[in-house]
């Protein structure tokens, strides 16, 4: 099972002016470095609880039906179920009608149960699925927990600028930020 982004999320959780803010940074010299900043943060943050901060279309690719009837979802929160596309002899995608499925998101992960499915004659990512997750379209929509957790672990890896390159970041993550994030995390067992 591999997820790719398939239309990237415009703008980022946290503005500028809001983590130089935290950071009482005031001048523009490092504007460049504290945005790449977040943009780690954030992607730390995603990677690591299983989440979609802001609206994100994402592809889903499986080579056969699980077992279960159910595909878990692995990005939260799922907003809508755009496509389920099923390969067939030829290589050719047939699009499933999407009354023949039924997608869950109270559960997390979200699940989809599909009622008839149609084996896929390709070997290797026969079936498609994509989807939308995410808080919504700005920073606005996304939990505070998170955003604080995030301008958190943006004060560690900004202390640490001299030490640690920019592209060796995240470096660090201080303490708290794993209690900040629990309540959003995926639990397995």
């Amino acid at each position: 099972m591999t997820i790719v982004v398939t239309d990237p999320a415009v703008g980022e959780a946290l503005t500028l002016a809001e983590a130089k803010a935290h950071l009482r940074v005031e001048h523009q010299d490092e504007d460049e470095l504290i945005e790449a900043l977040i943009r780690t943060a954030r992607e730390y943050l995603e990677a690591a609880a299983g989440l979609s901060l802001l609206h994100q279309s994402f592809r889903l690719f499986l080579d056969d039906w699980p077992k279960a009837q159910a595909i878990l979802i692995r990005k939260h929160p799922v907003r809508s179920l755009d496509a389920v596309v099923v390969y067939d002899g030829e290589g050719m995608p047939q699009e499933m009608d999407l009354a023949t499925v039924r997608l869950d998101t109270a559960r997390r992960p979200a699940r989809l149960v599909v009622a008839a499915m149609p084996a896929p004659a390709q070997l290797t990512n026969g079936i498609e699925i994509e989807f939308t997750a995410g808080y919504g379209e700005s920073g606005a929509d996304v939990p505070d927990v998170l955003k604080r957790a995030m301008l958190l672990h943006i004060a560690a890896m900004y202390a640490l600028r001299g030490a640690v390159g920019r592209d060796h970041q995240p470096a660090t993550v201080p303490p708290g930020y794993e209690r900040l994030i629990a309540p959003y995390c995926r639990k397995s067992l």
